[in-house]
């Protein structure tokens, strides 16, 4: 008897097809990836780099653990109170003076480097907001902090991932989306542009559906609005976590509540 060949499945085209469905206004960019951490599977749509905003707050996070594991020391307390501003509540000032902690961007792409990341550039001087970066990147981010085979000790990850939980109200918006109720771990970003008027919208995490986890990164800039470009991010999010979790994947609709100050 011949052997079944299983057939081989596009993940990319599947997430292309799920994305059709999802309203993307004209003028915007939305690009969207996910990782499946137990069969290693992933998909991603769109491409290009995006303003971080404020979810290179991660990398920066990232960035200190791994220099505080090279010089064999725990975060200090003031470290530790500025990364928990910095997460939890998207505080700028804390991710200043952890980024001028870390090198700035020099301290970034280094860290990023040994991390995998090979299309995100850091911002020019105090601008971290401003770092490039792309949806596949901060997959490999993600799975840095959430998987096992990672540069970041296991108390580096498990320290991120706590912080990440625990996302002030008004932020648990974005990934989160395409999550089981309360079962997702994330960080958002969300920054107007000053010469356009237009919204970056930014949303980062791990989601978990069914018991099964997932990673996902959805990024967008050009949005009218802020409320618009989290709507996208989150149709984006569902229709990613569709292509593994077997959900439907619908348009985009209201989006949730969200935070007022840029980040």
């Amino acid at each position: 008897m011949e052997p079944v060949v299983q057939p081989t499945v596009d993940h990319d085209e599947l997430l292309a097809a799920a994305m059709e469905a999802v309203d993307v206004p004209d003028g915007v960019e939305v690009a969207v990836a996910v990782l499946d951490p137990e069969s290693g599977a992933s998909a991603s749509y769109g491409d290009g780099s995006f303003d971080t905003a404020s979810i290179v707050k991660v990398d920066i996070l990232a960035a200190l653990l791994l220099q505080a594991q090279d010089e064999g020391r725990r975060l200090t307390a003031a470290e530790q109170s500025y990364a928990t501003a910095m997460i939890e509540s998207s505080d700028n000032a804390s991710a200043s003076e952890l980024w001028r902690r870390i090198g700035k961007a020099a301290g970034l792409d280094a860290a990023n480097e040994r991390l995998g990341l090979t299309g995100t550039e850091g911002g020019d001087g105090m601008l971290w907001g401003l770092t490039q970066t792309t949806a596949t990147d901060q997959v490999t981010l993600l799975r840095q902090v959430f998987g096992e085979d990672s540069e970041l000790s296991d108390a580096s990850r498990a320290y991120l991932r706590g912080l990440m939980g625990q996302i002030a109200v008004g932020q648990r918006w974005g990934v989160s989306a395409a999550a089981d109720g309360s079962s997702w771990a994330l960080k958002n970003g969300w920054l107007p542009r000053t010469a356009t008027g237009l919204w970056d919208i930014n949303s980062v995490g791990r989601v978990t559906v069914d018991g099964h986890d997932y990673l996902v990164a959805a990024l967008s800039d050009g949005n009218a609005t802020q409320a618009q470009g989290i709507s996208l991010v989150e149709a984006a999010a569902v229709a990613a976590v569709s292509v593994f979790a077997g959900q439907d994947a619908p348009a985009s609709g209201a989006a949730s509540v969200p935070a007022t100050a840029s980040s």
